[in-house]
């Protein structure tokens, strides 16, 4: 991976996320940049920055949701990507999705879990945070689950998640989606344009 590859730090919770990762394969067809993907864990970085999820941040204010709605409605347009199916059991903890993402990525399967595992969450919306749930909408997936979800159990997979999660706080991170672009740090889906343009510009 390159150094100056842009960095996409994700957690499988976040329908940002996802709509960002159903983005990128446009923009990296456009600017000829192969995006890091980062598995961070979101509850963390949450906790290390006094932040909440807008669901809960927004709730109480008048005019901020459905403008939310009409920003990810221009986002969808113009990115030309799916619109998410909101998950009912959300909010969902993703400690062990995410966690079976860095065992993922050792076992070589690393862009095959994550589709899964945004499809299991936004596509066809599950809930992922049910071990049985997750397990088997990840075999239904051609993954073996329950090797990913058992080395995810090890101190070093645990460990790294941590240290993603710790790096991207200590960089400035408050939430997810976040992409650096070296030392730039953008925040939020609707960034994903200047982090394009900032690519393209060399």
């Amino acid at each position: 991976m390159s150094p100056t590859a842009p960095q996409f730090m994700f957690d499988f919770g976040s329908p940002n996320a996802f709509l960002s990762h159903e983005a990128i394969p446009a923009i990296e067809k456009r600017t000829g940049a192969k995006f890091e993907y980062v598995p961070i864990l979101l509850g963390g970085i949450f906790k290390a920055t006094n932040n909440k999820s807008p669901a809960e941040a927004f709730a109480g204010i008048k005019n901020k949701r459905e403008f939310h709605e009409l920003e990810t409605q221009r986002f969808v347009k113009r990115f030309q990507v799916k619109p998410y199916s909101w998950n009912p059991f959300f909010p969902i903890n993703t400690l062990h999705l995410m966690r079976a993402a860095i065992a993922a990525r050792l076992e070589g399967v690393f862009e095959k879990y994550v589709e899964a595992a945004f499809h299991h969450m936004w596509v066809e919306p599950k809930k992922m945070d049910d071990p049985e749930v997750a397990m088997k909408a990840l075999t239904a997936s051609s993954l073996d689950a329950g090797k990913l979800f058992a080395r995810a159990q090890e101190p070093e997979v645990k460990a790294k998640l941590i240290e993603n999660t710790e790096m991207a706080v200590a960089r400035g991170a408050f939430g997810s989606p976040t992409f650096f672009v070296g030392n730039e740090m953008f925040f939020g889906k609707e960034q994903l344009r200047e982090v394009e343009e900032l690519i393209s510009s060399g």
